[in-house]
């Protein structure tokens, strides 16, 4: 595009627009005086990768990931908060929330995400405007007209905003499983509440940094906006020049054959979506089985043929590829070189146990029984403890728990490095950073009252306190304080990193650090507290940047994400409770339905490293983990030894390791690990390197026209391909539809005859023996 010299070059491209155009009479050259993209900064100069300096787009975003998704004008009279809108959002809402709430405990589960509600919630939309009468009811509008592009973002949001299995119902069932507790529904739904919503009121406080700044772009929500305009025919120049297909059409065939292809990795062929095809030809070779192993491996077999599988971590077209390559630098030098080389010099005594697994092992090798070394109120026996075993994690486990270290650290000094002057800046209400074109249209519409957030958090803080003391949970006051100021040191920081680069840093492990060496045993509730308030606050903001992207009012945004988390944690619970009194076996390994609640596993597991056991058995002086402390201090002095080299060589491409966001990256990026493995990341990487490197340099009008989009057909296909897959093949007839043909043949056999799938480790004990 900078190739454009002139008027009448920009005029000659022809967009052909049906809506508004973007203005291009004019050359204005894009702001570069920004607080975050630091191009000519007053506040500090740094290299921003994402910025276009050549954008010739007057009154745009001069990122072109923004210009290729969005549009830049607004139609203010447009309805967005109708009757129809807030009934179909509760509809939805309830549906969707119900339905991923029944499939969060079965492996594999299928979850139903923003991008199927979005291709839900339109025909549906479309349905109300032909059948329902255009009546009123007190006053308003029951069939306003066409369905709008607004009413479509705002149902989208209440039927997404809770859909994803709330983080405190895997207290509750940890708390039935592992513990025994059955506590009362009314706590259960204060503790979700709570949980749920204390971070939409700390995002309050980080919208002016989050949201409103250019330079903060939320890739994600780039998706959805490409989504949401291919399918109301909003056409706008950003979308590029390029020839050929209508994107509607594009996004078309594109979810057809993601819906289709799904059906043979996913059920004819199963074995394409764990393609450990080394493992296959040597099933019995314990370090073969090891290295390319997919289950319990390192994953050197590199391919996987399953969109599910690709896009676990999130879609490799939605991530910019220079963070792709950060992640995965950390991930080739923590999982494939300093993994391998921990556990073959058997350090942590790791040969007797799997290479990577989800669970805890005791010094026999097999898995923690965490009832041996607990009292009846789920506090730690210690002289059980003693009689029974250590603690031991497999050593992709441990990693995760370093890097965890390291991001934490890294984070803190990078954010003194880089953010502190734009921080004080936002305080202070200076907003160095221009506003974009989008800024100014959303500042014609009313702002959400900051005691609107204020309300919310008082409520919830109410309900917190309620939680802990009406019930035994071992827990106090002043920790919920100390839980929530840990969240609210982070969010903004983080928030940063999460808007640039798609990757959000977990403070889940730094809370149960902290919580385990003040209060032990109570994990389950305070350090979900610290996590899951900044996790919402996230959610809450992101919401925010799609609803500013797409136009739609701040009051009915905030209005309906609160509403529709409440209506989605009841509607959880609920489900929840029936699943636990109903379904057989539930949460058991080998649960007939598969109903194994493998999540609940890794938090189950957390919870008997840094709650019931806690890390002063484990990370302190003189116990097995205790090098793993020293990372704190590594992931601290990172980013100012990268700083000082940057500035003594301001050319190096180490540049791409130092700017605001990316340092921490190389660290919190693998943090998905486990359950996550080599399969979810090598070919993320490889399809993000084609898309976001080849693709987008080399045919750009093309990347800028389709990239979103071909990113929203592969996961609404793929989602809706599980779901047709599960309902039509798997569930029903208790499941034994093709159990004695196409289950059995080799190719949904094969993956599962090998040392990976079964965990092996490198040395087996006599019996009798023990380890450490």
């Amino acid at each position: 595009m900078s190739g454009l010299d002139n008027k009448e070059d920009i005029n000659a491209l022809n967009y052909g627009l049906k809506d508004t155009e973007k203005s291009l009479e004019e050359q204005v050259q894009c702001d570069t005086t920004s607080t975050y993209s630091g191009r000519g900064s007053g506040v500090r100069s740094l290299f921003d990768p994402n910025f276009d300096s050549n954008s010739v787009l007057e009154d745009d975003s001069p990122y072109p990931e923004v210009r290729s998704a969005v549009a830049n004008f607004d139609d203010p009279d447009m309805p967005a908060s109708t009757i129809r809108a807030w009934v179909l959002g509760i509809i939805f809402a309830i549906l969707l929330s119900g339905m991923n709430q029944f499939f969060y405990f079965r492996y594999p589960s299928v979850a139903i995400g923003n991008l199927v509600a979005q291709l839900l919630v339109f025909p549906v939309g479309r349905s109300w405007v032909r059948i329902i009468p255009a009546v009123s009811i007190f006053g308003m509008d029951l069939n306003p007209g066409p369905f709008t592009i607004k009413e479509h973002v705002l149902v989208t949001i209440m039927a997404s905003v809770g859909a994803q299995s709330a983080y405190a119902t895997d207290i509750v069932a940890v708390q039935r499983v592992y513990y025994h507790q059955a506590w009362s529904f009314g706590y259960n739904w204060m503790l979700v509440m709570s949980t749920q919503l204390i971070g939409f009121s700390i995002g309050g406080i980080a919208r002016r940094f989050l949201v409103a700044p250019p330079s903060m772009i939320w890739p994600n929500t780039l998706v959805s906006c490409a989504l949401f305009n291919t399918l109301h025919s909003q056409t706008y120049a950003g979308i590029g020049p390029h020839d050929g297909l209508s994107r509607e059409r594009y996004f078309l065939y594109a979810f057809v054959a993601a819906v289709v292809w799904y059906i043979i990795p996913g059920y004819l062929f199963q074995a394409l979506s764990v393609f450990s095809w080394v493992c296959w030809i040597a099933p019995d070779n314990v370090k073969i089985n090891q290295i390319f192993g997919y289950h319990t491996g390192l994953g050197f077999s590199l391919l996987t043929l399953d969109w599910n599988q690709i896009a676990f971590i999130g879609s490799p077209l939605a991530t910019p590829w220079w963070a792709e390559a950060n992640v995965m630098i950390g991930f080739f030098f923590f999982y494939w070189f300093l993994t391998p080389l921990l556990y073959y010099n058997n350090v942590w005594h790791s040969q007797y146990m799997p290479i990577s697994s989800l669970n805890a092992y005791d010094n026999t090798g097999k898995p923690y029984n965490v009832s041996r070394v607990v009292n009846s109120d789920a506090t730690l026996n210690m002289e059980a403890y003693k009689a029974y075993s250590p603690l031991y994690l497999p050593t992709a486990f441990a990693m995760s728990y370093g890097l965890s270290f390291l991001s934490i650290t890294s984070t803190i000094t990078h954010a003194a490095i880089h953010f502190y002057r734009p921080i004080r800046l936002q305080f202070g209400r200076s907003m160095r950073e221009q506003p974009d074109v989008h800024a100014r249209l959303m500042s014609t519409y009313p702002q959400v009252p900051e005691w609107y957030y204020a309300c919310i958090f008082v409520v919830t803080f109410i309900f917190a306190c309620v939680c802990i003391q009406l019930w035994p949970s071992g827990m106090t006051i002043w920790a919920l304080v100390i839980a929530l100021l840990i969240s609210l040191v982070y969010v903004i920081p983080i928030g940063m990193i999460q808007a640039v680069t798609n990757r959000q840093v977990g403070l889940n492990v730094i809370t149960e650090l902290i919580v385990g060496f003040m209060i032990p045993g109570t994990l389950r509730i305070l350090s979900t507290f610290g996590y899951i308030t900044m996790a919402q606050a996230m959610q809450f903001t992101a919401d925010f940047k799609l609803g500013h992207y797409m136009k739609v009012p701040p009051r009915p945004m905030f209005w309906c994400q609160i509403v529709a988390t409440v209506v989605a944690g009841t509607v959880q619970l609920g489900v929840q409770s029936w699943m636990f009194t109903n379904i057989p076996d539930i949460c058991d390994r080998n649960q007939k339905n598969n109903f194994t609640c493998a999540s609940t596993q890794v938090f189950g597991t957390a919870s008997i490293i840094w709650g019931v056991i806690g890390p002063d058995l484990q990370f302190t002086k003189g116990q097995i983990y205790f090098g793993l402390s020293f990372f704190f201090l590594i992931g601290a002095a990172c980013p100012v030894l990268l700083w000082m080299v940057t500035r003594r060589y301001p050319n190096t491409i180490l540049n791409y390791l130092n700017t605001e966001y990316h340092s921490s990256l190389v660290f919190s990026g693998v943090g998905q690990i486990p359950p996550a493995t080599a399969v979810n990341y090598v070919p993320w990487a490889i399809f993000g390197f084609v898309f976001q490197y080849v693709v987008r340099r080399k045919h750009f009008s093309y990347w800028a026209k389709y990239n979103y989009v071909l990113s929203a057909a592969l996961d609404a296909g793929t989602a809706i391909g599980v779901i047709l897959v599960f309902f039509c093949l798997q569930y029903p007839l208790d499941g034994s539809i093709g159990r004695n043909t196409i289950q059995q043949w080799w190719g949904n056999r094969v993956y599962k005859e090998t040392l990976d799938w079964t965990g092996a480790s490198l040395r087996k004990l006599s019996p009798g023996t023990t380890f450490g």
